[in-house]
């Protein structure tokens, strides 16, 4: 498997990341992608590139901090992006539930962050929350899916995933797939193409159940893998199979 949404550099790991890294590996976890979401959470991510070179990384600004993104930072994320352990840019996109940076700063950092993936020929991984149609409108101007993209942790409905799709995009599952009420998620996960389909576990976050309310790690994204193995009546190998062929292509892995 491979987890293809982790914050590996968060101080929750600080502790402890060798042994969490063994547990992933122990799962069957082959792959991780540290995904940055600041400047300094972008550098980590590709520090830790070279601790393992099962480790990827991305390298971007999330619309939380969508407010720090001068031309300075901006060129300091595209200089990090051309590592070539950097497989994407992101976490990027917009984020109207908390609203910690004003929208039309949120949007100016979400388009000029495309730019960046566009011009170095990268994929996109988006944070999306309560903000679908803004996001798909922006996805489309700017042809964000041109090089590939993943939206991360999807939470919408089974017509915007289609569209995303169309666009060029992967949809990616994480613990909330395997919440009971989740039903719009599994409605998603059972009818789109198997080979658009990713998992991730977003750790140390949206710890899947039963592990819910504690630290999340990479080794549970097969907790994910086997609810979406039984969501679309299939074997854990085969959605193990399929999820990393899958992250290969759009994060352009070396097989």
């Amino acid at each position: 498997m491979i987890d293809s949404h982790a914050h590996l550099q968060d101080k929750e790991f600080r502790n402890d990341l060798d042994k969490v890294l063994a547990r992933a590996t122990q799962a069957g976890v082959e792959k991780i992608v540290c995904i940055g979401f600041d400047y300094s959470a972008s550098q980590k991510a590709v520090e830790l590139t070279r601790k393992s070179q099962n480790i990827y990384a991305t390298v971007g600004i999330h619309p939380h901090d969508a407010k720090t993104l001068d031309d300075q930072t901006l060129e300091k994320i595209y200089n990090l992006a051309l590592n070539p352990q950097v497989v994407a840019i992101g976490e990027i996109g917009l984020d109207y539930y908390r609203n910690l940076s004003p929208v039309e700063q949120q949007k100016k950092a979400f388009v000029e962050q495309i730019k960046i993936a566009r011009e170095l020929g990268k994929p996109v991984v988006i944070h999306d929350r309560d903000a679908h149609q803004d996001v798909l409108d922006i996805i489309k101007k700017e042809k964000a899916g041109i090089n590939g993209g993943i939206m991360h942790c999807y939470s919408g409905h089974l017509p915007l995933a289609l569209e995303l799709i169309k666009e060029g995009f992967y949809i990616s599952f994480a613990g909330p797939l395997t919440f009971k009420n989740a039903k719009k998620t599994h409605e998603v996960a059972q009818k789109i193409n198997i080979d658009r389909v990713l998992v991730e576990t977003d750790c140390p976050y949206l710890t899947p159940e039963p592990h819910r309310g504690k630290r999340n790690e990479p080794a549970y994204v097969k907790l994910v893998a086997q609810k979406l193995a039984e969501l679309r009546g299939m074997t854990l190998e085969e959605i193990s199979r399929i999820t990393s062929a899958n992250s290969r292509r759009v994060f352009r892995m070396d097989f």
